[in-house]
């Protein structure tokens, strides 16, 4: 004879709150530990990311110091370029100078940089830099070179620390930048505004190969940037951006659902997640950085025709593209790309894994 259930109906339903309870509390704890794996697995991928562009190259450098410039810009130093070149001696032959030109404006005898800005704009504009002009000094960029610090990251900021030492026209974002304008200019970002890049580590750790010398159109280690090149960023307060960001997603498509449900495909548990047809992925988000003479080369033009393009099609946007025949990247304002990667992304680089690539058609929006 079984024995017989005293407890009342009451009792029963505190112990199932209890054990609710329970469950949901291991529930948030396995959610902050998924969290804290998750944070030191992106650390791990930055150190493993680093230590293979380092060793690409075979030894490791230190970061060269870059000596910031102590001496203003001026107006007077400010000229205005009558002939311009490109080529591989721009930064010392692009300019024939005339008489000099004011291509700033400005409403007191302060130094340009000398005063610390507000959330908005300085009542002082500058118009466009000259190769040359004091207090320029663009960080060494060497596209394509195997070493990453020897190659050196891409500075397209204007905050106040980083403007002089520029190395690329345009703004990060892409078509974003007008976004990005609009909140400096209603003050909800402060114009020397510096992103945490805390927890934002790539979810995978991809490359370096040497087939990265080829690119011109992205930043081949613009996943790894802030991290890559910190030293930088601290001693010398260089605002250095990411352009791509990778990480992992779930992604739901009807037509696989239907697949899952009709037997067609078996849920793996790995890509494949469940009877929903959720699938696991890798994101890659990537801007637009194009390498000027390379993206000439492409369409079979010369540089300063491109240039000249550029700047007149964007109704004069960036002069820079006339002015600045040293500096050779551009981030021009238009869409990125992303990349959503099925199973594994080190098994991309395999030559014995075969690859399915599908090029979706654009939609910016």
């Amino acid at each position: 004879m079984a024995p017989r259930d005293d407890t009342s109906p009451s009792d029963q339903h505190e112990m199932l709150k209890h054990i609710l309870s329970t469950v949901q509390s291991i529930r948030e704890d396995y959610q902050h530990l998924s969290v804290a794996l998750d944070s030191i697995q992106g650390q791990l991928n930055i150190l493993s990311g680093v230590k293979q562009a380092h060793d690409v190259a075979g030894r490791n450098h230190p970061s060269k110091p870059h000596n910031a410039p102590t001496q203003p810009l001026s107006v007077g130093d400010q000229q205005v370029a009558t002939n311009i070149k490109f080529g591989p001696n721009a930064a010392d032959s692009s300019l024939k100078v005339g008489s000099p030109g004011a291509s700033e404006i400005r409403s007191d005898g302060e130094p340009l940089y000398g005063r610390k800005h507000s959330a908005t704009a300085t009542s002082r504009i500058i118009l466009t830099t000259y190769p040359g002009q004091s207090g320029i000094d663009p960080l060494p960029m060497n596209w394509g070179h195997v070493d990453a610090l020897e190659r050196g990251p891409v500075v397209v900021s204007r905050s106040q620390s980083t403007v002089r030492r520029r190395n690329a026209i345009g703004a990060h974002g892409g078509s974003y930048s007008v976004y990005h304008a609009l909140a400096v200019a209603s003050k909800h970002l402060d114009v020397d505004h510096k992103p945490d890049f805390t927890n934002s580590e790539p979810a995978v750790t991809i490359g370096p190969f040497p087939q990265w010398k080829k690119i011109v159109s992205i930043d081949p280690l613009g996943h790894l940037s802030p991290w890559l090149f910190s030293d930088l960023m601290r001693d010398e307060d260089i605002h250095i951006r990411p352009s791509i960001a990778i990480t992992k997603a779930h992604m739901k498509l009807p037509e696989l659902e239907q697949s899952v449900r009709d037997g067609r495909i078996v849920p793996d548990k790995k890509i494949c997640l469940n009877e929903f047809g959720e699938l696991a992925v890798t994101k890659f988000a990537v801007e637009p950085v194009w390498f000027l003479p390379g993206v000439a080369e492409r369409f079979g033009i010369d540089e300063g025709t491109l240039r000249r393009s550029l700047f007149e099609n964007t109704g004069g946007s960036f002069p820079e593209l006339i002015t600045r025949g040293d500096i050779k990247l551009f981030l021009p304002p238009i869409g990125g790309l992303t990349v959503y990667c099925f199973g594994d992304p080190a098994r991309m680089a395999d030559p014995n894994v075969k690859l399915a690539l599908r090029v979706h058609d654009e939609c910016n929006g």
